[in-house]
């Protein structure tokens, strides 16, 4: 399975990628900006889905929503 951003591009380990969308964060009042910077993703075993470490928090987002840069 390959995880695919917004865009269709093939997304890899240790790639960056920006948000497309302001995201509320479950199970708090955060919300993360379009346009923020997520550096040296890891790909899971879903292919919808990363983490990434925004703001000292690592975070599952959705590829849906994320661009590579």
């Amino acid at each position: 399975m390959d995880a695919k951003d917004s865009n269709g591009t093939i997304l890899a380990e240790g790639d960056s990628v920006k948000l497309i969308k302001d995201l509320k964060v479950r199970g708090s009042s955060a919300t993360l900006k379009r346009g923020t910077l997520v550096k040296n993703i890891r790909l899971t075993d879903d292919a919808e889905e990363i983490e990434g470490k925004v703001e000292k928090t690592v975070m599952v987002l959705k590829t849906m929503f994320l661009q590579k840069v």
